[in-house]
């Protein structure tokens, strides 16, 4: 009684002090850079990137150039360069007719390219061919819709740097933006029933190339393991001097239950132990906003997994991630190399 008494008063105060709120802060600037920064009293102009990622829809295309813009300005900012407002450079190049615009509820721009890949049937892979070709006719009659996927002559470098007082600009691409599987078989990432029954299925039966294959593949591969397990190894429910349906001594009956047991816990498992992945692809180009000439251009690939399950694996932030290390890599790569 005296125990139960604790508990509750522990309860209690768990819920008294639990009623706040829980701020997470992240200032990605956190200091003013000092005035011998590699930067101090240069700027630069952060162009739209070139998006060849063969993202979704344009919508996704404007999120993925804001977020590779604002890591870009976050590490410029960090090493003294002046940046001018992003929604500044935006308009002028608008107002040029450098790039142009296009209203997401009028744009047809849905990928349909990746569905072809797809299990799709030969009727249903024509259709999407189909619309695939009535995009590609739309889209030749207006402005493309991804911000900077075109040319720029030395003179409009040098007049957008003319017009904003800078020193260079900055474009680039966005080669690759997408998902995948991280390929490490590792039981702290997988989970320890994953990586027994998959990696031993991927030992048995290679890759199957239909997900409706590897699906009976990790069944059966369960439906052996726990086979073999329970002949071998388990002696429960049925001792070694019982019959069940005919079959004498328990090692059989045991085997074919417990083999029963794994075929469904490899039906259940053949979606579990997924790593994902975020994969992205930069390329970088500075030019001098006066000349228009390329003083650093590079490119860079990375790949961010969670480290283990118990890791946030949420796409946002693994995204997040591989932008930011892939951008103030580039940017602390130029500033070393030719600001240094």
């Amino acid at each position: 009684m005296e125990r139960l008494k604790y508990l509750l008063l522990g309860v209690l105060a768990l819920t008294l002090t639990g009623c706040g709120q829980a701020v997470i802060e992240t200032l990605n600037v956190p200091e003013t850079p000092g005035y011998n920064a590699p930067g101090t009293g240069k700027t630069a102009v952060i162009l739209p990137f070139a998006d060849y990622s063969n993202g979704d829809n344009i919508a996704s295309a404007h999120r993925r150039n804001m977020l590779v813009t604002e890591t870009l300005t976050d590490r410029l900012v960090a090493n003294g360069f002046g940046l001018p407002v992003q929604e500044d450079v935006f308009q002028y190049l608008v107002a040029e007719n450098v790039i142009g615009l296009m209203p997401y509820e009028n744009s047809k721009s849905s990928s349909l390219q990746h569905e072809l890949s797809g299990d799709w049937s030969d009727t249903m892979k024509s259709e999407i061919q189909r619309y695939i070709g009535m995009q590609k006719a739309e889209l030749a009659n207006g402005a493309t819709g991804n911000p900077g996927t075109h040319g720029l002559t030395k003179t409009t470098i040098a007049k957008i740097g003319r017009y904003f007082d800078a020193d260079y600009v900055v474009r680039g691409r966005i080669l690759e933006y997408k998902t995948r599987q991280d390929t490490a078989w590792v039981p702290w990432k997988k989970g320890i029933l994953p990586f027994i029954n998959n990696g031993t299925n991927r030992i048995l039966f290679g890759f199957a190339d239909s997900d409706y294959y590897d699906e009976w593949n990790n069944q059966i591969t369960g439906g052996i393991l726990g086979a073999r397990i329970g002949y071998e190894s388990a002696h429960y429910p049925w001792g070694d001097g019982d019959e069940i349906l005919g079959i004498s001594g328990g090692d059989s009956a045991n085997a074919i239950l417990w083999g029963g047991v794994g075929y469904a816990a490899g039906k259940n498992l053949h979606r579990s132990g997924r790593v994902d992945q975020a994969a992205v692809q930069l390329r970088i180009w500075i030019q001098e906003a006066s000349t228009g000439n390329v003083v650093y251009t590079n490119r860079i690939s990375v790949k961010v997994s969670p480290e283990s399950f118990l890791a946030d694996n949420q796409y946002d932030l693994l995204f997040s991630k591989a932008i930011e290390k892939g951008v103030t890599t580039l940017v602390d790569n130029f500033v070393i190399y030719t600001l240094m």
